[in-house]
């Protein structure tokens, strides 16, 4: 994460105007700049691990990933900059958080691409601290007010679930499939045969619908699941919770904090990256998997049709099966051989 990003490229351009400034990164931050941003003092708060791991190795414990900030991320800092994230329904539980614990008075700084719906900052925070646009360039805005008012927030307020098959699913604001289940998820689901054993790694769980589903007809699989947001991480668990089933929940970038091997690695991988098209996580899933799989043991995955899996697969496992399809979305299963590369 070298290169910035429109939005940070936005805001370095009026880089003099916070020098003096005490700033806490918030939001959809896909790059380092909170770590390199000349200023009085940063710190960074995330719901993505990811995002986590790569500005921890530098800002250190005044980096936090969690679901909901706290006051000890604010300490002293009198200015937010917030990424806008391509999902409303998140910024609107981030930002409601957020301001909350900010000082009255403080300078708030919203910035985004405007594909991602930046603008809707405007209404959503007319109440607490009316916005004015100050830049726009490459395709991003940036906005500027000042917090008037603290909001409220209830952390509670916004879990929301819906049921499937009997089952309870439990979800937060930028959850995937956070009002339904998935049509890829759903293919994928009708893949998985009853009386499966073994350990299960879902990863990618989001609301720990495939585990879940999977574990109600196969009681006799143990479960790990993980994810890079915290919001999914703690709808797994939710959900998990709601169904009176067992597992493991953790986040984990892909594998980087996954230990041991599993009998079947299960996932509908992300193949978007805030609003990009980013295939980086699903090629290390796949390349990956063969040091977390025992001898036998089986990736099972569902990808729209059109991405170039299959390629990754087969240089990696030495072939793949197409085990059910759609117009859009296929399920691919291959399996850890003696030929697959460690």
């Amino acid at each position: 994460m070298s290169a910035f990003t429109p939005a940070s490229e936005v805001l370095l351009r009026h880089s003099d105007d916070f020098e003096e400034s005490r700033i806490l990164f918030a939001g959809d931050m896909q790059d380092d700049l909170p770590a390199r941003f000349d200023c009085a003092e940063s710190r960074a708060h995330t719901q993505y691990y990811h995002h986590w791991q790569v500005l921890s190795r530098q800002m250190g414990e005044r980096a936090r990933f969690s679901l909901v900030a706290e006051q000890s991320d604010i300490a002293d800092c009198d200015t937010l900059i917030y990424y806008w994230p391509k999902n409303k329904p998140e910024a609107q539980f981030q930002l409601m958080n957020l301001l909350s614990l900010l000082p009255v008075g403080c300078d708030i700084f919203v910035v985004g691409e405007n594909r991602s719906g930046v603008r809707s900052a405007e209404q959503m925070l007319e109440a607490y601290a009316p916005l004015n646009k100050v830049d726009s360039a490459r395709r991003c805005g940036l906005y500027h007010g000042r917090l008037e008012k603290q909001t409220t927030f209830d952390p509670q307020a916004y879990w929301d679930e819906y049921q499937l098959d009997g089952l309870t699913i439990k979800t937060l604001p930028g959850v995937f499939s956070r009002d339904a289940l998935d049509t890829g998820s759903k293919l994928l689901l009708s893949t998985l045969t009853p009386h499966t054993k073994g350990k299960v790694l879902d990863v990618g769980c989001g609301a720990g619908v495939l585990a879940t589903v999977l574990a109600s007809h196969s009681p006799k699989v143990r479960l790990t699941l993980c994810d890079v947001s915290a919001p999914a991480v703690e709808a797994s668990r939710a959900t998990l919770a709601a169904n009176g089933i067992e597992g493991e929940v953790i986040a984990s970038n892909v594998f980087s904090d996954v230990t041991g091997r599993f009998d079947m690695i299960i996932s509908n991988p992300p193949f978007h990256d805030g609003m990009e098209t980013s295939l980086e996580a699903a090629q290390a899933l796949i390349r990956g998997a063969t040091r977390h799989l025992n001898s036998g043991g089986e990736l099972r995955i569902v990808a729209n049709a059109f991405l170039a899996y299959p390629k990754v697969l087969d240089e990696t496992f030495g072939f793949h099966e197409v085990i059910a399809q759609t117009g859009r979305f296929k399920v691919y299963r291959t399996v850890m051989t003696r030929q697959a590369k460690k």
